[in-house]
Formats: C-alpha cells, structure tokens, sequence
C-alpha cells in the first residue's frame, strides 16, 4: 500500500517528521511491525541489528616491557532495545560502517592498557582472562553508542624477533619433545613387538597348519591302509571263524568221545572192580566164617559123608538079609517093617559112629545130632519089634 512501511527482521525503522509520540527522540523507532508513513511529511530511514564484526590489529607493550602484537577479533552488534537503537542511531545512521571502525579503536585502546598491566606468560596463559577484562573495560563505554559485544577472541599473541614466547616455551618444547621421542619409543617398541607376536602368530598358524595336515595325511593314510586291508581282514576274520567253530566242534566230539570212552570202558571196569573188590570181600568173609565154623561143620559133613555111606550100608544089611530065610507074615506091611528095622538099625549104627567121632574131636554135646530123617519112615525105638510080623 502506498506510504505503509515495513522493517526486516534484522532491521530497525526510524521515522523522523513530526512532533508527536516522539518523547524527545529525534525520531520514532518501529521494529517487528509495519507503519503507515505519510510520504513528504515523514522521513524513513533503516537501522541494520544485524552482528558486525570488528578486527583489531595492535602492539602492545607488556608490564616487562616486551612488545607483543596481538590479533583479536570483535563481535557486536546495535542493541535490541529502543534506548541502544536511539543512541546507535543517532551516531551511525548516516554512516553505519563506522560502527564497525569506532569499535576496533575502543578495543585497541583497552587491550593495551590490559596487556600492560600483565606478563607475556599470564597474557600467553590466560588468554580468556584477557578477554573478559577487555569486554568488562569495554561494556560501559560500548553500551553509551548503543552497542553490545557478543563475543571477543584473541586470535594471535607474537613477539617479534625477541624471541621471548619461543625461550618461554623452550623447557615445554623440550618436555613436549621427549614426551613425543618416548611417545615414538613407546609406539616403535609397540609396533615392534606387534610385530613379534604377529610373527609368532603366523609362526604358530603356521605350525597348527603343518599338525593338522599331518593328522589329516595320516588318517588319510590309515583309511587307505583299513581299506587295503579290509579284504585281507575279511577273509582272515572269515577263517578265524570257522576255524574257531572248528575248533569248538573238535572239542565237543573229543568230549563226546571222552563220555564214550567213560561210559564203554571206565565204568566197566570200575564196576568190575567194584564187583571183584566186592567178591573178593565176601570170599575173604566166607573164609573167615569157614575157618570161624570148621570145627562145627567137621560134624556136619561127617553125617554128610554117613548119609552118603549110608544107602550103602542099608545096602549090606539088606544083602545080609538076602541069604536068611525069613518068612512073612503079614505080607508087604510085614516086609515094610522089616526094611524099616534096617534102616534104623543103620541109623543106629550111623549115629554111634557119630558119637565116637565127636568124643573123639573134643565137640560139645549140645550140638545138634545132625540126624537125617527119611521122608514117610519113623524111627523105631530100640528094642522095639516089628508089628504085625515075625521072623524066624
């Protein structure tokens, strides 16, 4: 729109023109916002707020007398409020790069008088000490032409050809140096021994390398040969097992034939010895008792040989009688009885015999007579006649 004016952001408006709202500025001071401006009768200028820098090239002197030339740097700018725009304005608005210029000038003057106040070392050392005296010196004197100081920086401190800065910095050189040559030291001691380990390193990959190629050679090797061998193994195992069930089958039949063997001719034998011992034990007890019982069986076989004589004593008698003239009477019951008086007659005779012998030998008489008696004859009497007969 015609006659409406509008500042930048980093910009301050001045009108000028016009006695109202003024408070005894020479002008009004529009930030922020637009303003309607009546052309002829007002006047419109702009103020830049944005940061101006200032460098500062100067010698100073120190307070040991050493000269110094100092580079610093300045940064600055018009204050935000009114008061600052107002006193800013009323100097540099015609002119603004002055700003830039009036400021290096008041620095340069402040930093000589601080640096004369202190050693090349403190200024060397503390350098941000320096620079916030300086500021602090400077603040009130750049507040009164509406500026402020962002920041200070000194950029460089050298002492000519003196010397003094490099002799100060000598024994720190010095120490510097053999930090740096321990420092290298250290890092070719490192760097060598790293080397060593690598080396070993490689040494020793080298060796398990060599092991394991060994070892995978050698079980190559073993599994060729077990192959090779496996044939051979094979059939030799084959054998070895028919050979063994060969062997156990040999076994079983000598066994079998050891049973055989037992059973055809041990046995036999230990029971024909058995039997022998046994034959031989009852012969030697059937002596014992024959011996233990001669004396009694002498009597015993004495009538054994009577009874076999006697059939033929019998005999006699009855031949004796075949020559007599006997008549009987009572037919074959009277010639039974006349043989029963025989026999007994022997038997008499037998027994008498008997007696004489056992007095003779010493026996007892309380051993039986060992009398033989004939089946369906009775033993007569003695004196005893035969009944029913008679002889003549």
């Amino acid at each position: 729109m015609f006659g409406y004016r509008v500042p930048a952001p980093d910009e301050a408006m001045l009108i000028s023109g016009g006695r109202r709202g003024l408070g005894g500025a020479p002008f009004r001071v529009v930030t922020g916002h637009g303003k309607f401006v009546l052309p002829v009768f007002r006047k419109t200028r702009f103020l830049t707020l944005s940061m101006c820098e200032a460098e500062v090239t100067e010698t100073c002197v120190t307070r040991q007398g050493i000269s110094l030339h100092v580079r610093a740097v300045i940064a600055f700018k018009v204050g935000n409020d009114t008061e600052s725009i107002i006193n800013a304005g009323q100097r540099f608005l015609s002119d603004q790069d002055q700003m830039s210029i009036l400021t290096g000038r008041i620095f340069a003057g402040h930093l000589r008088s601080i640096i004369g106040s202190m050693t090349v070392e403190e200024i060397v050392t503390e350098r941000q000490k320096l620079a916030a005296e300086v500021l602090d010196t400077s603040k009130l004197e750049m507040a009164k032409i509406g500026l402020i100081v962002d920041s200070l920086q000194i950029q460089s401190i050298d002492d000519g050809d003196t010397g003094y800065i490099d002799a100060m910095s000598a024994p720190h050189k010095a120490a510097i140096q053999r930090q740096a040559q321990i420092a290298q030291a250290q890092a070719t001691q490192a760097s060598v021994e790293a080397e060593q380990v690598a080396a070993r390193n490689q040494a020793e990959y080298a060796r398990q390398t060599a092991i394991v190629r060994a070892e995978y050679s050698a079980e190559v090797d073993r599994a060729q040969a077990q192959a090779a061998q496996a044939g051979p193994l094979a059939q030799a195992h084959a054998q070895q097992e028919v050979l063994a069930a060969q062997t156990e089958l040999a076994e079983r039949a000598a066994q079998l034939r050891q049973q055989q063997l037992v059973a055809e001719i041990v046995r036999p034998a230990e029971a024909e010895a058995e039997r022998i011992k046994v034959l031989a034990i009852a012969d030697a007890e059937r002596m014992k008792i024959q011996a233990e019982a001669a004396a009694s069986h002498d009597r015993v076989a004495l009538d054994r040989m009577l009874i076999d004589q006697l059939p033929l004593i019998v005999k006699e008698a009855a031949g004796g009688l075949a020559g007599a003239n006997v008549n009987v009477l009572n037919g074959a019951d009277g010639l039974g009885e006349i043989a029963a008086g025989l026999v007994a007659q022997g038997l008499t005779i037998l027994d008498s015999v008997r007696q004489n012998l056992s007095g003779q030998n010493g026996q007892s008489a309380e051993q039986p007579s060992g009398r033989l008696e004939l089946p369906g004859s009775s033993r007569p009497e003695k004196g005893a006649g035969a009944e029913g007969g008679s002889s003549s």
